[in-house]
């Protein structure tokens, strides 16, 4: 077993998840549906470098948060997924993205799903945690996508932004 610092739950959580890169890994995984090495590298905005990212799934996989698989329809893939301890990420994430959108300049387009999810309180976040664990853990589903709903709002919120920028 890994030696800690502190047995300090925020301390511990810190050692796991305390980078940038690795709440981006999964948030890529939770929000993006990426799931392929490729998919996370070149769909990022933030523009991980591929050593990067090979170490931060490495580490999120040892570290119980996200397994690997072979990808069945290509054999030089792997397939990441949450694990259980990945999707009770979701109400910190939910915080964390709630207090940017109101103290830092993000983007409107990029805040929709942050809004959303604020806004839908405890009981979205709990519907989406199980959406996750359908996908991830292959548990049944139930309800409508949570998933679906974010990624609309993204998209309307993109059509605004360019249509607001278009000459008239």
């Amino acid at each position: 077993m890994k030696d800690f610092r502190s047995g300090c739950p925020i301390s511990l959580t810190l050692e796991v998840l305390g980078d940038r890169w690795s709440l981006i890994v999964i948030r890529d995984i939770m929000f993006g549906s990426r799931r392929h090495f490729r998919d996370l590298l070149t769909g990022s905005e933030e523009g991980i470098a591929s050593n990067i990212l090979a170490d931060r799934l490495k580490r999120l996989v040892d570290a119980g948060l996200l397994t690997q698989e072979a990808d069945p329809g290509h054999r030089q893939r792997s397939i990441y997924s949450l694990t259980e301890p990945a999707i009770e990420l979701v109400p910190l994430l939910v915080q964390m993205g709630a207090w940017g959108r109101r103290n830092t300049p993000a983007t409107k387009e990029l805040s929709v799903r942050a809004k959303l999810l604020e806004d839908g309180g405890p009981k979205l976040w709990s519907a989406f945690m199980d959406e996750l664990r359908a996908i991830h853990l292959g548990s049944p589903r139930n309800g409508p996508s949570v998933l679906a709903a974010l990624q609309h709002a993204f998209e309307k919120a993109i059509a605004e932004q360019s249509s607001a920028r278009k000459p008239r």
